[in-house]
């Protein structure tokens, strides 16, 4: 595209150049401003092919193509996000046995301390986001916060090394109870879990934000690279989570739980060190200021002047954008196009800008309008994660009581969480290698959309749900057949595989989805902020579960006073409780079509281009 813009500039500048010589002479000094004039215009021309249009380098200056973004840095980011899920799924799949055999707490303690680690973890990436988008901009984000991880994380490698910093240990004999820690030992474990939670939110919504910022969505074999990169986030994510559950969790238990905390706050150092060895490498996109204060202008606008009727053409809106970065009008949300209602003086301050608390441009408008139309999709996702948290709690409980011998190898309960990594690896390398071509040759498209990718996530956690229940049937059956009382039933532990493999191919399917959908279609300055809104999805979904757990005990915890969630699983019914996921989940996917046909993304500007012609430019495809 470059060559086609230089080759029509260099050809309107010989143009004017043979019919000026062709007029014989002339007022030379007027011949000289003119050629001048499209000297200067070339280079123009010239310069925007190699530069990014909404991209800046190290330096403020704008993006050069070929030495900023890329790959190469895109890959410096997805180093900090290994480290950063090694980390935290390092600490969180085995921080209940610490809680419990260090620490003395009682199991359900220990897993509500786990469960609240994680969804504050996620319930921060708002807060990330917030500041990313508002004041410090993503690249500064993301050092900060991962400072404060390595911090966190530093500090429980000293807490777990430190016996004063822990309850004496328990002996285990008759006469003697074990001590649980005291209100300091807790709080200072306390101050380090939320830490690193801190650390963790604020990074993790600028990471996928900052690597999309490497690539010109303007360019075709730039936003192609892009596509691809979302695939390939999710893949660096489930590799350090399969580190943190092997490599990881086997220091811990058999070596030493501080080593291997150690390990992640000098792998975390180690990524930061690389990260900003990228910082000449990297693009840059400003800050717009806060979205939060954005969308809350348009709405008190739109109050303001909610008694007043709308214009019948668009056209008559209040617009002060730049025709390049303006975005089209659309009909849904309309009494928010109040806003943008021009009222004489009213509107105005004593400078000669309006005052954007009373008037907002169309453009402000429509960028509210864009965030409003993700939270559909986003209220119908919350439900896969709650789908999610019983692979990691129940799901485990399941495997303790089965049969899990290889040999004389026993795999331990936990470590069932490695067939569910597996799924999510498998399912994207058979998507990246196999499907993503045959799709694009079929289609034309590279890939199935975002919507589709949620789509089949949410399908997949159905028939994960639904296998779970008719497992958990078989295994009840083979408990009640040989005792209720039986410690280890023999039944083997493989047959939960399906629910893993499923829950965790929907996963790869919709995380990636989620996060193509939550940046590519929300407003630049928002991007994200955004992507903390898909990330709170996670949050949500384990505190929907703990509220689910809670509820059902209640309601069905008067027969015989155990119920379907009671205190030893073969005098439950699991299977129920199961079977009431996949229906919720299947209503929440009948939902989510709804949503899906209601949703209509933003129509791409054409105002860049008209401007260009506006000015003589020639487009490539006009040459």
């Amino acid at each position: 595209m470059g060559f086609g813009i230089l080759f029509c500039a260099v050809d309107h500048f010989l143009m004017l150049y043979v019919a000026l010589v062709a007029g014989g002479g002339g007022d030379s000094s007027q011949e000289r401003k003119i050629l001048t004039f499209l000297a200067f215009n070339l280079f123009q021309e010239g310069k925007m092919s190699w530069t990014v249009a909404d991209a800046v380098d190290y330096k403020g200056f704008p993006a050069d193509r070929s030495k900023t973004g890329g790959w190469v840095p895109a890959a410096l980011i997805l180093g900090i996000e290994i480290c950063e899920r090694l980390s935290t799924m390092g600490i969180a799949v085995n921080l209940v046995t610490y809680l419990v055999s260090t620490m003395h707490l009682p199991s359900a303690t220990s897993a509500n301390t786990v469960t609240d680690f994680m969804g504050t973890s996620f319930l921060l990436c708002l807060l990330g986001g917030f500041l990313a988008d508002s004041f410090l901009g993503r690249f500064r984000t993301i050092a900060i916060f991962a400072t404060v991880q390595a911090m966190g994380t530093g500090m429980l490698a000293i807490i777990t090394r430190l016996p004063q910093l822990q309850p004496p240990p328990c002996k285990n004999t008759p006469t003697q109870t074990c001590k649980q820690a005291n209100g300091f030992q807790m709080g200072i474990l306390y101050l380090a879990l939320y830490l690193i939670a801190l650390g963790t939110g604020g990074l993790k919504s600028s990471v996928s934000g900052f690597g999309t910022d490497q690539f010109d969505d303007k360019d075709e074999k730039e936003q192609s690279q892009m596509i691809y990169f979302f695939s390939r986030f999710f893949f660096f994510i489930s590799t350090g989570t399969l580190m943190a559950v092997t490599v990881l969790v086997y220091i811990q238990d058999e070596v030493s739980r501080s080593l291997g905390y150690g390990i992640c706050c000098v792998s975390m150092l180690i990524a930061i060190l690389v990260y900003f060895s990228g910082t000449k490498r990297y693009r840059y996109k400003k800050s717009v200021g806060s979205p939060i204060v954005h969308i809350s202008q348009v709405i008190v606008a739109a109050m303001r002047k909610r008694k007043m009727d709308l214009p019948f053409n668009a056209s008559l809106l209040y617009e002060d954008s730049a025709e390049g970065s303006r975005i089209q009008h659309t009909d849904q949300f309309r009494c928010l196009d109040k806003a943008a209602i021009l009222a004489g003086e009213f509107d105005k301050t004593a400078s000669s800008d309006p005052n954007p608390w009373k008037l907002c441009s169309v453009t402000r408008v429509e960028e509210v309008k864009m965030m409003a139309r993700l939270l559909p999709i986003w209220a119908t996702t919350i439900i896969f994660w709650t789908t999610y948290a019983q692979m990691i709690t129940f799901s485990v409980e399941q495997a303790s009581t089965m049969e899990r011998s290889i040999g004389n190898f026993q795999i331990p309960a936990g470590s069932l969480t490695v067939f569910f990594v597996a799924a999510i690896l498998i399912t994207l390398a058979v998507y990246d290698r196999f499907i993503m071509p045959m799709w694009k040759k079929w289609r034309g498209k590279p890939g199935f959309s975002s919507l589709q990718r949620i789509a089949l996530g949410l399908i997949l956690s159905i028939v994960g749900m639904t296998a779970a229940a008719l497992a958990e049937r078989r295994r009840l059956s083979v408990a009640k057949a040989v005792g209720d009382n039986t410690a280890t039933l023999p039944i083997s532990v493989f047959l939960l595989i399906p629910q893993f493999f499923l829950v965790g191919s929907g996963e790869a399917f919709i995380y990636t989805g989620q996060l193509d959908f939550f940046i590519t279609q929300s407003p630049k300055g928002m991007k994200t902020m955004s992507t903390g809104l898909f990330l709170s999805t996670l949050s949500l979904g384990f505190f929907v579960s703990s509220f689910l757990v809670s509820v059902v005990k209640r309601v069905t915890g008067s027969r015989d006073g155990q119920g379907w969630l009671a205190d030893n699983i073969n005098y439950g019914r699991l299977d129920c409780f199961y079977g009431l996921l996949a229906i919720l989940s299947f209503i929440n996917f009948a939902v989510f079509l709804v949503c899906a046909v209601w949703y209509k993304p933003q129509k791409p500007n054409d105002g860049m281009q008209m401007e260009t012609m506006a000015n003589g430019s020639c487009p490539e495809e006009k040459c």
